[in-house]
């Protein structure tokens, strides 16, 4: 069920743009360093595919493993059982309303599905549903580990033990573990911070873990997850999976803070260039807020990256000077650091109209979102080697 498509093999230049660009070459080698990363650890590796929400991706990411991998949506769950990704975990918390859905996948396509939860209300809706239905799934226990979103404290043993019990009571829910995601990582600068975070997470969630276990509790999975700390941990011990997304094509904000280089981002979208503005000093393009996202994540880390940074189209090394600094819906301003006239002279011949530009972005995850398929390229080609397509949406087709 591979995707193919007409457009296998166009120019760039003849690309209708904005268009989303996807360097296999770099995202070969930043799946195959994950993995080797993993299996240094000794743990299994499950590919987050929110960010990619793409077969063709995921196969890579999955090279050599398991196949199980994590997702976010409905959609990505229905899209990926389809192309024959059974072990799934909906890494979200789960609401009664989504049992439905979900439990038509399984039965579909054979699959398995985990869920998650942090609240016996949370379990008990779920568990009413699926019984409702003549559904049943595995079930993970939300662990906050310092990221502040979702999640029981690994200290609280009440409340872990409550809601293990509750899933233990169900007829429709089996306890498969416990499962933590350090989304604070995202916000830490220097990577002494970030391993840091990684053994909070790690530690926290192995607390979890010998709670539940202490109370008589099976805990067969303890899951932990997010690039930044999966690049940075030192050690995982007690740790059985880990669930990094983003790795697969990199951003400017795990750029900005030394996760990744600037070489290893594989995601840039192509623009064309279409118009000059002397007055106000832009360049405009035709990729806007829709095409690029307004995540301007990095400037957190970094000056002078705008809404993303400008690079040839024949590859990613960016433009000196060169960023995106403002974004309209459909429209985007490129300015030069300069405020000379021999600089906006400059930006200008750089750029002439009819051009087309790379822009790398700062969130790969909310970028390639919108798009409903991949211009895959190798290096700085010029023509596009094959067309992937992806999950969009929330809904099962």
């Amino acid at each position: 069920m591979r995707t193919v498509t007409p457009l296998a093999h166009t120019a760039l230049g003849e690309l209708t743009t904005p268009a989303l660009l996807l360097d296999s070459t770099v995202l070969e080698r930043n799946c195959d360093a994950m993995a080797q990363r993993a299996a240094r650890h000794g743990v299994a590796l499950r590919p987050h595919l929110k960010t990619s929400k793409s077969a063709e991706v995921a196969r890579l990411a999955t090279r050599g493993h398991s196949g199980a991998i994590t997702v976010s949506t409905v959609a990505e769950a229905d899209y990926f059982a389809r192309y024959g990704f059974l072990d799934l975990t909906y890494a979200v918390g789960i609401s009664a309303g989504k049992i439905d859905a979900l439990h038509r996948v399984q039965r579909m396509h054979n699959a398995r599905i985990t869920l998650l939860a942090d609240c016996v209300e949370a379990v008990r809706a779920a568990a009413a549903r699926a019984r409702a239905v003549g559904a049943s799934f595995s079930l993970l226990i939300e662990v906050d580990t310092g990221g502040g979103r979702g999640g029981i404290a690994p200290d609280d043993e009440k409340a872990l033990i409550a809601v293990a019990a509750e899933v233990q009571r169900s007829e429709s829910l089996t306890l498969a573990g416990v499962l933590t995601h350090a989304g604070h990582s995202y916000h830490a600068e220097g990577l002494d911070s970030i391993r840091a975070i990684a053994e909070a997470e790690r530690a926290g969630a192995v607390r979890a873990a010998e709670c539940l276990r202490a109370a008589g509790f099976v805990v067969d999975v303890v899951s932990v997850g997010a690039t930044p700390t999966a690049v940075c941990a030192e050690r995982l011990d007690g740790v059985t999976e880990m669930r990094p997304g983003v790795y697969t094509f990199f951003d400017l904000d795990q750029a900005a803070r030394g996760i990744c280089g600037i070489e290893d981002i594989a995601l840039s979208v192509l623009a064309t260039v279409i118009g000059h503005n002397p007055r106000s000093r832009r360049v405009l393009i035709d990729a806007g807020a829709l095409a690029l996202s307004k995540d301007a994540s990095a400037a957190e880390f970094r000056d002078g990256l705008g809404f993303g940074l400008v690079c040839r189209a024949d590859g990613t090394t960016p433009l000196p000077g060169l960023r995106v600094a403002e974004l309209h819906q459909e429209h985007g301003l490129v300015a030069i650091e300069g405020d000379g006239d021999d600089d906006l002279r400059a930006m200008f011949e750089a750029l002439p109209i009819g051009s087309r530009v790379r822009i790398l972005p700062h969130h790969a995850c909310m970028t390639a979102a919108p798009y409903d398929r991949y211009h895959v390229v190798r290096g700085t080609g010029a023509s596009v080697h094959a067309v992937w397509g992806k999950a969009l949406g929330w809904r099962a087709a």
